[in-house]
This record gives structure tokens, sequence and C-alpha cells, in this order.
């Protein structure tokens, strides 16, 4: 199977997110999408941060009703912190029979040469860029490892939805319902 790698905080999943996932998984070859949650990096202190397994569970409940959509912690047992391309190569170990494709935004694209072995990133999984609202042009955009895919413009970001939240203001429509109800039960980012 070929697989999409989304990784990110996730903090909370919303709608953006899932909207690349859905572009990925319906108009690529991919067949899945994986969201991999990243832990909270020991050198960038978030205090807006949930725990990594409130995050995951944030995840799991978003993607429930879609079976092209996986959640997976498999960062969460790896020395911290974790580069992608150490977590690109546990998940193949772990999935011999996956070929999996990183996705990521065309403003990461301008600056992936400066991510650790880019170049082996490229060339051994490739990656799947989706527009961001401006991005940098990157000489990359035409390299044969990079497919541009079209997907709607989104500038919906976690922060906002956390800044929301703490002003009491409402965030319907920018996460799904579930996720909604399960952060205002458990009273986050207040």
């Amino acid at each position: 199977m070929k697989i999409g790698l989304f990784f990110g905080s996730f903090n909370p999943i919303h709608i953006g997110h899932l909207i690349v996932a859905n572009v990925m998984a319906t108009t690529t070859d991919l067949e899945q999408v994986w969201f991999v949650v990243s832990p909270q990096n020991p050198f960038k202190k978030n205090k807006s941060l949930l725990h990594e397994f409130d995050r995951y569970d944030m995840v799991e409940k978003a993607i429930m009703d879609n079976p092209k959509f996986r959640v997976t912690n498999i960062e969460f047992s790896m020395p911290k912190p974790s580069y992608t391309i150490d977590t690109l190569i546990r998940l193949q170990e772990k999935h011999p029979q996956h070929e999996f494709k990183l996705i990521i935004g065309g403003d990461n694209l301008a600056q992936f040469p400066n991510w650790k072995n880019h170049d082996k990133i490229l060339e051994y999984f490739g990656l799947y860029v989706y527009p961001r609202p401006n991005a940098e042009p990157s000489p990359l955009e035409n390299h044969p490892q990079v497919r541009l895919v079209n997907a709607p413009l989104l500038d919906i970001s976690a922060t906002f939805i956390r800044e929301c939240l703490k002003k009491g203001q409402s965030i319907s429509y920018m996460i799904p319902e579930v996720v909604e109800e399960f952060i205002h039960r458990k009273k986050f980012y207040l």
C-alpha cells in the first residue's frame, strides 16, 4: 500500500488538516494517510501544547469514520528530538510491505534542504506537497521525487482556535464536532 505520512502536533486537529489529508487520500495515488502525532519537543517548551496522548485521542476521534485515515504514536517512544528521517526509517522497518510518502506544506518545501538527511528523504520516500499561503518558491518544486498536489488554500491555524477557546469564542466548523465536545469536556486550552 502507498501511504502518505502527515506529521504535526495537531494541537488541536482542525478542518484544515482533515481537508488536506482527504485531498491526498482521494485525488492522488495514496491509498491511506497516517497522521503522525509529534510529541513535545524538549527544546521547545510550549505551555499551550497538550500532552501527546490527549492530542492523539483528538486525532483518533476526528478520523474514526474515515477508513483511509489512521493515526500513529510511533514518535512517542523514539529519542527526542525525533527527526523525520528517523521516523520514516522506523515506520519502513515496522511495515516493509508499505511504501511511505511524506506530506508537507509548500511553506516547508523552501526550508526542506535544511532538514536532517533531506536528500535521503527525497531519494527513498519522496514528498507530496500541498499549497500554503505565502509559501516561498523552491527549486525543489521540479524535483522528480516531489509531487505538487492541488488542494484548497486554507489559512486556518490551531493557534487561532486556541485563542478563540481562551476568549470563550465559538470554534464551531473549525474542528470536528466530536473533537470540540472532547475539548470542552476536558476543559483544554482555557
